[in-house]
C-alpha cells in the first residue's frame, strides 16, 4: 500500500526537515493545512517506523485524519495542528544532531514521534488552571490533577483502539506496554505544573555518576521542544508569540464572561508582552535548555558526533532488523543495534559533540525583546506625560470656566504607539519580574518558585 502524495512545494521544504528553525508556517501553507500529516509521514518513513512496526499506511493516514481534525477542533490560534507538526520535528532534530537517537531503540524512537504528534490533541485553546475554576467536565473527570495532558493521551488512545486507526497493531504485548508506559510519561511531563520539579530532578540526576532513566530523559527532551520557540529564528518566533497572546486573551475573554479572575498573562488590557517574553525566557526556556545540554553531553555515547538520517529512504528498504533487535527488553530502555538509516559526518573515534543549536537563536531574541520592552516603556512614560498634562490643563480650563476640550472623536490610541507592534500595559507585570531578574537563580527559585508557577502556567 503507497504511502501520501507530497506535492513539489512539501517535497521542497522537507529538504530542511533537520534544521532547528523549520519553517512549520510554510509546511502548513503548501500542504493547506496539513502540516501535521505530512511531518508525521515523512518522519515515520525517514526513521523507517513504517516498516519496522509493520504500520498499515491506511490506518495511519486514519489516524493523522482524526489528529489534525482534533487538534482544529477548537480553532485554537496556538494549540493546533502546526504547533504539533512544529513540537514533532523540534524533538526530531534533537534526536538527529545531538546524537540521541544512537541512545534509543526503536520503539523508543517511535514513542517519542508519537508523543510529540499527540502531546495537545484536542487542546481547548484554554489552561488546565482554567478547567479547575470552571470546573469543567475534564476537571472532574481527571479530578484537577494534569487535565489537559490526561486528555490528549486518553483521546488519542482511543482512537488508536479503533481497527482501522491502529498503527499499534503489530506491536507485541511487551512493546505495546512499554511504548504505552513511556508515550504517557513523555506528555504528562508536558505539564508546566511541573516544570521547576522536573528540572530540579534532572539537576539532581546529574550530578550523580549513575545513568538517566529514559523516560526522564525523554520527558525532558518533549518537555523542552514544546516550550522552544522563543529559542528559534526571531520571525518564527515572533509569530508564534502573536498566536500564544491571542489564545491567552481569547481565555481572559471568557474569564471575564464567567465572573473569573484574570488569569496570568490573560488580561488584553494589562499584559506586557515583551516583558512577559523576557520573564519567561530567563526563568523558563533558558535554563531549561541548559539542563537539556547538559544532560545530553552525559548520555551520548563516546565516539557519536553528528549525523543525520537518509533523505533517500522509502517505505519497504527495511534495515532487516529482527524483532528482538527493534523492542526495549524486560520492560527497560535500553540501547538497541537495530539498523537505521543514517549517514555518518564523524569517525568512531571522535569525541562527543552536542551540537546546542538553541543558543544563539534564544539570546538574540532576548536582546531583542528587551529592545522592545524599552521602546513599551518609553512610550508608555509618553503617553503618562500627555495625560498628565492634559487632566492639568483641564482643570485649569475649568477653574477659569472653560469647558474642557471635547475628545470624543479620539480613537483612545496613543499615537506614539500606533506604529509599535507589541502591546503595552501597567507597570505591575513589569517591576515584578525586573525584581525577579536581579535576584541569582538559585535562590530566586526559592523565594518565587511557587510565583513564577502561577505566572507562567498557561504557556501549556
Amino acid at each position: 500500500m503507497s504511502g501520501i502524495t507530497y506535492p513539489p512545494q512539501v517535497i521542497n521544504l522537507f529538504k530542511n526537515v533537520d534544521d532547528w528553525s523549520f519553517n512549520v508556517f510554510a509546511l502548513n501553507d503548501v500542504s493547506e493545512n496539513h502540516a501535521m500529516k505530512y511531518m508525521a509521514y515523512e518522519l515515520f518513513t525517514r526513521y523507517d517506523l513504517i516498516t519496522k512496526f509493520k504500520i498499515p499506511v491506511t490506518s495511519l493516514n486514519a489516524l493523522l485524519d482524526v489528529m489534525e481534525t482534533g487538534y482544529s477542533k477548537y480553532k485554537n490560534p496556538y494549540h493546533n495542528l502546526v504547533h504539533a507538526a512544529d513540537v514533532t520535528q523540534t524533538v526530531h532534530h534533537v534526536i538527529v544532531h545531538t546524537g540521541l537517537m544512537h541512545w534509543l531503540t526503536d520503539l523508543e524512537i517511535f514513542a517519542c514521534l508519537l508523543a510529540a504528534l499527540i502531546h495537545d490533541y484536542e487542546h481547548t485553546g484554554t489552561t488546565n488552571n482554567f478547567h479547575v475554576n470552571s470546573r469543567s467536565d475534564i476537571a472532574l473527570l481527571y479530578n484537577d490533577r494534569a487535565v489537559l495532558e490526561n486528555h490528549h493521551i486518553s483521546g488519542a488512545f482511543k482512537v488508536m483502539l479503533e481497527e482501522d486507526k491502529n498503527i499499534l497493531v503489530n506491536l507485541s504485548a511487551e512493546e505495546y506496554r512499554d511504548f504505552r508506559s513511556l508515550v504517557i510519561d513523555m506528555v504528562l511531563a508536558t505539564d508546566m505544573s511541573y516544570h521547576f520539579h522536573q528540572i530540579k530532578q534532572m539537576k539532581n540526576l546529574l550530578s550523580v555518576p549513575e545513568n538517566i532513566d529514559k523516560p526522564k530523559a525523554l520527558s525532558l527532551v518533549l518537555h523542552c521542544a514544546d516550550i522552544s520557540h522563543p529559542a528559534k529564528d526571531w520571525p518564527i518566533h515572533y509569530k508564534w508569540t502573536e498566536l500564544l497572546m491571542e489564545e491567552f486573551f481569547r481565555q481572559g475573554d471568557k474569564e471575564q464572561e464567567l465572573g473569573l479572575p484574570f488569569s496570568p498573562l490573560c488580561d488584553r488590557s494589562t499584559t506586557m508582552v515583551a516583558e512577559s517574553q523576557i520573564g519567561f525566557i530567563d526563568f523558563i526556556v533558558d535554563p531549561s535548555f541548559q539542563v537539556l545540554g547538559d544532560m545530553l553531553t552525559k548520555i551520548i555515547p563516546t565516539g557519536i558526533g553528528t549525523r543525520t538520517i537518509d533523505e533517500t529512504s522509502s517505505i519497504g528498504e527495511s534495515g532487516g532488523e529482527t524483532h528482538s533487535e527493534r523492542k526495549s527488553s524486560s520492560g527497560s530502555f535500553s540501547s538497541s543495534g537495530a539498523t537505521r538509516r543514517i549517514g555518518s559526518s564523524s569517525s568512531a573515534d571522535s569525541p562527543v559533540n552536542i551540537t546546542r543549536s538553541w543558543v544563539d537563536p534564544l539570546q538574540l531574541n532576548k536582546h531583542l525583546w528587551k529592545e522592545r520592552a524599552k521602546k513599551d516603556a518609553e512610550a508608555k512614560a509618553t503617553g503618562e506625560a500627555t495625560n498628565s498634562e492634559k487632566a492639568e490643563s483641564e482643570s485649569d480650563q475649568v477653574n477659569a470656566g472653560e469647558q474642557p476640550t471635547d475628545c470624543s472623536s479620539d480613537s483612545g490610541v496613543d499615537s506614539t504607539c500606533k506604529e509599535d507592534t507589541v502591546p503595552t500595559a501597567t507597570n505591575n507585570s513589569s517591576a515584578a519580574i525586573t525584581e525577579r531578574r536581579q535576584v541569582p537563580h538559585r535562590s530566586e527559585e526559592r523565594r518565587v518558585g511557587k510565583e513564577c508557577r502561577s505566572r507562567w502556567s498557561p504557556y501549556h
